[in-house]
């Protein structure tokens, strides 16, 4: 009972911050309509990419979402370098992540996920070695949670973790960007293809968790 009024809790928590980041954005976005508050953080040059991206890193090594920065990013530097800052961040991030994961923060993360989602993915990643890895890292939800996970485990070495967090933010990135695109554009072709990405990923996802059921149903 304890542990899941724990999980109530920080479910509450997650969704305040949700919350407030959304309004974040919004207020960003109105305050940006004439594109002064991106000029001047374009202004401050290097310093501002920086700033980005160390952000974007410390966002990612969290459960708080960072597509509403991801977002923010797209709008201030466009979406091309806004996307490519965000994902130097979150790659930068999975170097600090498999450190903390592996060596400090085992009993932390043992505690706030439930048993069978450790057992779930620490069966995919046994049964299927990296590409096992490579599979559970590609579906969105819950992306962090697995990357947590696995950073966990003594069989997952850094490489293998670093390079397959930093190709399967590749297609989740892009998806966002174009359904953005598509928006501030107003163009279908763009919104559609985003759009089919991320239910593509939704789709595995969804693979993903049947698999891990069935693996449960047959134990």
């Amino acid at each position: 009972m304890k542990v899941q009024t724990t999980h109530g809790k920080n479910n509450i928590w997650l969704t305040l911050i949700l919350i407030i980041s959304t309004l974040l954005i919004v207020l960003f976005f109105y305050l940006d309509r004439r594109n002064e508050l991106s000029t001047l953080i374009q202004s401050w040059g290097p310093g501002g990419i920086v700033l980005a991206i160390l952000i974007m890193g410390a966002l990612c090594m969290t459960p708080i979402p960072s597509e509403g920065f991801f977002i923010l990013l797209l709008k201030i530097f466009g979406v091309f370098w806004g996307a490519l800052y965000s994902w130097i961040g979150y790659t930068l991030s999975t170097f600090i992540l498999y450190y903390l994961a592996h060596y400090y923060l085992k009993d932390f993360f043992q505690k706030i996920f439930s048993p069978q989602l450790f057992e779930a993915v620490d069966h995919w990643i046994d049964s299927k070695g990296t590409l096992g890895l490579f599979i559970a890292r590609l579906i969105p939800f819950p992306a962090h949670a697995v990357g947590y996970i696995a950073g966990v485990m003594p069989s997952v070495k850094l490489w293998p973790y670093v390079w397959t967090g930093a190709v399967t933010i590749i297609p989740y990135y892009l998806g966002t960007a174009l359904i953005y695109l598509g928006l501030i554009n107003s163009t279908s072709l763009w919104l559609l293809i985003g759009a089919a990405a991320l239910i593509i990923l939704w789709g595995l996802s969804y693979l993903f968790r049947r698999q891990s059921s069935t693996y449960y149903g047959e134990k």
